[in-house]
């Protein structure tokens, strides 16, 4: 079926898996880590990608089309909208990345990781919600992690902003589900990112390499489940800790996952 340039399509159904070979993705937060791996494979797959990111001059992505955009700045989400008119996948990866705890933390770290995590994700699917709906449904995947179900030692904060973030996810979909929006959770565990490396080691974690796994393995299985409709996408660590869910709440163990 082919459709005019500017003419709403027809709204995807269940039944029409998502194709990402000539799809149009737009990625937070690809200067670095998942949200790059994320630009590169979905550029191997044949789709157009906006690689966005607060610091743009740092993304390196041939083949990419690169945008400003700061999730926590309602009018730089709107200009990415607004120039971003051709997207059929939203890829919520970019948050701040900051560490600390809910009662003896820093409140302002605090604030900052609900922001970016919570209302930095629901600004950009506000945002992009009628473009999605415009080309056809589309999808949105949500960059999640384990924690959002096993709090996390010295980072309760983040934990508690992934949970609200697992919570927004799910009431979205329903929201989302009439115009045939696709939307989906990606909960892994540990990406070896330089990025959660640092900030790993500037809390004072000792944590061995085996239990993260590749950026470039995790973003292949995240995309998988994209074009297989899957609504909640889990890596191993993901799994185990949605498996918790039915017992008493437990905290993410670093240590037991060597």
């Amino acid at each position: 079926m082919f459709f005019l340039a500017g003419q709403p399509r027809k709204p995807r159904s269940d039944k029409d898996p998502m194709q990402l070979q000539g799809s149009t993705a737009l990625v937070t937060g690809t200067n670095s880590g998942l949200g790059r791996h994320f630009a590169i494979e979905l550029l191997r797959r044949g789709a157009k990608v906006y690689a966005t990111a607060r610091r743009p001059e740092l993304v390196d992505i041939p083949g990419a089309e690169v945008l400003y955009t700061d999730i926590t700045d309602q009018t730089s989400v709107e200009a990415a909208a607004a120039v971003a008119t051709d997207v059929d996948l939203l890829i919520n990866n970019g948050a701040y990345t900051g560490i600390g705890n809910l009662v003896s933390g820093d409140l302002d770290v605090v604030r900052q990781l609900m922001e970016s995590h919570y209302f930095g994700t629901l600004s950009m699917i506000r945002a992009f919600a009628p473009v999605l709906a415009g080309n056809g449904g589309g999808a949105i995947l949500n960059v999640l992690s384990a924690v959002a179900w096993t709090t996390v030692e010295s980072n309760t904060a983040l934990a508690a902003a992934k949970s609200a973030q697992w919570g927004l996810t799910n009431g979205v979909r329903v929201e989302l589900a009439p115009q045939g929006t696709l939307v989906a959770a990606f909960v892994p565990g540990l990406v070896a990112s330089e990025t959660l490396k640092e900030a790993m080691k500037a809390s004072g974690f000792a944590l061995p390499e085996d239990p993260m796994i590749e950026p470039d393995y995790l973003v292949r299985l995240a995309l998988d489940g994209i074009e297989a409709g899957e609504v909640e996408i889990l890596d191993r660590f993901g799994a185990a800790a949605k498996a918790t869910l039915s017992g008493p709440p437990r905290t993410f163990d670093l240590t037991a996952l060597a």
